[in-house]
């Protein structure tokens, strides 16, 4: 352990490459051989490998390449099969879903055909990590909150793109596969829907996207300080506390006012974190199938007051009158 530590000191430790523990029977083995890269040790863990990917890592990914392949040759052809281009225009192109007219029916494939394919790709892959994730931490003794979280970003990615879409009736209310293009389907939304500003829960949303912010960056900031009394070795804290976690405690209770422990810090932060998208998602998909206007919605609900006519409009001299010169008085000397 480093006798001093600050924010510009780190501690990489190294040792034997660990393989890991037994795996339940049945599954695959893991493959490759483990080796120590020092640039990555800087910022995580410096070990790579071996890698578990199992059938459903090998479908995921399988499922995800052909989604990201569907996606970049459209764009690729949008540019007349310019790979120059393609690099110079890459923020704006964007792979769209089909016109209003479709409905939810599904057009051909230059029509919007190839969203619906890409999209459908997609999510099975996100689907079939997050069965992964879930069935990997069953079986290696771990709790599932990892898995949970990764489903509430995928709640908000299905709402955005499935969900609200299904109940407007029209796969053209989905999100576009872009950089630019998807930044401004929300501007439209938003637009279209009496800014999404007075939608109590895109505000939620934000509330716990600060909060979120605010809380992982004082925990993280909270464990480095006391890093050198050993506040990295956070399970052993919680269950026998140390010096560092004392320390920390009267630091935060000096500082914020109330006592965050090495367990409850962490709860906190996981559900900040994880309500983001879950009420983010609520508000989106009641933007427009229940509310249609969220600033008249908030005027009827006294949330904000309503505007009320302060000015005259100017009138354009251009619609007024003709006037000869004959009919303007000489002011004279």
């Amino acid at each position: 352990m480093a006798e001093y530590q600050n924010l510009f000191t780190t501690v990489q430790p190294t040792g034997p490459a660990s393989m890991g523990i037994s795996l339940p029977r049945g599954d695959s083995q893991r493959v490759g051989t483990p080796f120590f890269l020092h640039i990555l040790g800087r910022l995580g863990n410096a070990q790579i490998g071996p890698i578990y990917l199992g059938w459903l890592g090998v479908a995921s990914l399988l499922c995800g390449t052909l989604a990201f392949n569907i996606i970049g040759f459209n764009m690729l052809a949008a540019v007349d099969w310019n790979p120059l281009q393609l690099i110079r225009q890459l923020f704006w192109l964007a792979l769209e879903p089909p016109a209003p007219g479709y409905g939810l029916q599904i057009p051909p494939l230059n029509q919007g055909g190839w969203w619906l394919v890409a999209g459908f790709m997609l999510t099975t892959s996100l689907i079939l990590w997050w069965t992964r994730m879930y069935r990997r931490a069953r079986q290696l003794g771990l709790g599932t909150h990892v898995a949970w979280a990764f489903a509430a970003a995928i709640w908000l990615y299905l709402v955005c793109g499935f969900f609200r879409p299904i109940m407007m009736g029209s796969w053209s209310e989905a999100v576009p596969f872009g950089i630019f293009p998807h930044l401004d389907w929300t501007a439209a939304v938003s637009l279209r829907h009496g800014n999404l500003f007075y939608n109590p829960f895109h505000a939620l949303s934000i509330v716990f996207l600060y909060g979120s912010v605010l809380l992982f960056a004082m925990h993280g900031a909270t464990i480095l300080a006391v890093s050198r009394f050993g506040g990295e070795r956070e399970i052993e804290q919680i269950v026998d506390r140390g010096t560092a976690s004392e320390r920390a405690a009267l630091f935060w209770r000096w500082t914020m006012g109330f006592n965050a422990t090495m367990e409850s810090i962490h709860r906190w932060a996981w559900w900040f974190a994880v309500l983001c998208p879950l009420v983010g998602g609520i508000g989106i998909l009641l933007t427009g199938p229940v509310v249609d206007n969220w600033y008249l919605w908030s005027v009827k609900h006294h949330v904000v007051p309503a505007y009320t006519t302060s000015w005259q409009p100017l009138i354009d001299p251009a619609l007024l009158p003709q006037v000869t010169p004959k009919q303007i008085p000489y002011p004279g000397p």
